[in-house]
């Protein structure tokens, strides 16, 4: 042993990060198991080598028997017991306990220098030498394991390695792979041997062939990972993502509010000319994408988070935490979705349960909130206007008053020879026709429109047209 094995142990140190006295504490240790190769081999030793000139020397107990105090279970520290006699053949591993050598006295302890290239035969060195590998893997591994704990939740690349029965094998550089399942990927993707992805790290586990990294591209996470790097706003913090509901591979949801004054959240989001959230649904497959503004009022953040459909009126319950939305007949097919994949996703976005129902089904059925009028008589608490069509005022009634604001003071022989509530709004002065709760909602087909000019589009579809 010399000053070489020193260096070679600072070179390994730097080269794969692992403790230096680590790696001398694990060759102390393979020279232990080499020795006990030897045949001169005693059955209590201990090797200790020498930090700076890189000799070692082996310290072997002679006496005649162990002190008690100095044997030391090495599964109850606390716990004396004495020393078993060691049957023919028996090697010392077998035994389970260690020796506290600082509670031996010194005269039953030789000390004896070592040169390996005339005591250690070949069986030996090559025993030490799988138990240094066995100790360096240990250490890359626990090296590896420490690294990737730490980043659960962040987005990484990988290159395709194989496509296995149920999972995919991703390499992540270093020596590191991470199994991609099919149950957190996207429906229908594939993934080509050598394609680069991206996908966040969703758990890693302690195995016996090292830490095993799963990762997930069908999560929430990965959208909000996707807009934190597409987006700068979202990236330095100046819009936050409050919410996001996914469908993986068909349709999402986020909730995006500004922390600046001044920046558009929605607009952030979408780019110029849609070209932000085109790279997302691009990463994504092809992954329909509705960017809505969060609102603390759950009766406008409910309205949005129904977008594309229109919607007339929101009627919330705080307790129950329950909200029955009114849309025109004609948008109840688009509130819902396909499969009610659209309500779905508003109600996983807004955490409210949500009843979803047409104008003509919402005055048909029995009143929602009981109210009275100025003279003490029972009604919906709507307005008691009748419109020239035929249908009562869609808009509530002022406290103690049978009429909205719009229609105070009416009488149905003074309404004017108008045919809907657009035109009774006009011949009152108003443009529109108040309602209990302001919506403010693009009206724009299932597939989306192009944005306007003075709201951007919600979705992703929505950028797209209006590239072309």
């Amino acid at each position: 042993m010399s000053r070489e094995i020193i260096e070679a142990v600072n070179t390994l140190e730097k080269e794969k990060g692992i403790s230096g006295e680590g790696l001398l504490v694990a060759l102390e240790d393979a020279l232990l198991a080499a020795y006990k190769k030897t045949p001169d081999a005693v059955p209590f030793a201990r090797v200790e080598i020498d930090r700076t000139k890189g000799t070692f020397q082996i310290h072997q107990f002679v006496g005649e028997e162990l002190p008690m105090d100095a044997i030391v279970l090495k599964d109850d520290p606390d716990l004396d017991v004495p020393v078993p006699e060691l049957a023919e053949g028996e090697e010392e591993d077998d035994i389970d306990f260690d020796i506290d050598w600082t509670k031996v006295p010194l005269q039953d302890v030789e000390t004896v220098p070592v040169n390996p290239s005339d005591n250690f035969g070949r069986i030996a060195a090559q025993t030490a030498k799988q138990v240094i590998l066995q100790r360096i893997r240990e250490a890359e591994r626990g090296i590896m394991y420490d690294e990737y704990i730490d980043r659960v939740g962040e987005m990484i690349n990988g290159t395709v390695q194989s496509q296995e029965r149920g999972v995919t094998v991703v390499e992540l550089g270093r020596g590191a792979e991470a199994i991609l399942p099919n149950s957190e990927g996207i429906p229908g993707e594939r993934h080509d041997h050598g394609a680069r992805i991206k996908a966040v790290i969703l758990e890693v586990r302690r195995g016996t062939k090292g830490p095993q990294i799963v990762l997930s591209r069908g999560s929430e996470e990965m959208i909000r990972r996707l807009f934190e790097l597409e987006v700068p706003e979202v990236g330095d913090g100046l819009v936050v993502i409050r919410g996001v509901a996914r469908e993986p591979g068909y349709r999402s949801k986020i909730a995006v509010e500004s922390n600046v004054q001044g920046v558009d959240p929605v607009g952030a989001c979408v780019g110029p000319r849609g070209s932000r959230v085109r790279m997302v649904v691009s990463e994504l497959r092809g992954e329909k994408i509705d960017i809505i503004p969060w609102n603390e009022e759950p009766a406008r953040f409910i309205a949005k988070a129904l977008s594309p459909a229109r919607v007339k009126e929101v009627v919330v319950d705080d307790e129950a935490r329950q909200a029955t939305v009114i849309v025109p007949d004609d948008n109840l097919a688009l509130a819902i979705g396909r499969e009610g994949q659209n309500a779905r996703l508003a109600a996983k976005l807004t955490g409210w349960r949500i009843d979803i129902r047409s104008a003509d089904e919402y005055d048909s059925n029995a009143p929602i909130d009981q109210g009275t009028d100025a003279d003490g008589n029972a009604n919906d608490g709507s307005c008691s206007a009748i419109l020239k069509t035929g249908k009562s005022c869609p808009n509530r009634a002022v406290d103690g008053s049978p009429y909205c604001a719009l229609h105070q003071g009416w009488e149905p022989s003074d309404a004017p020879e108008v045919e809907d509530e657009e035109e009774i709004a006009e011949a009152a002065g108003d443009e529109t026709p108040e309602t209990d709760v302001e919506v403010d909602v693009a009206e724009v087909d299932e597939e989306a429109t192009a944005p306007s000019e003075t709201e951007p589009a919600v979705t992703a579809d929505a950028a797209a047209e209006g590239d072309d």
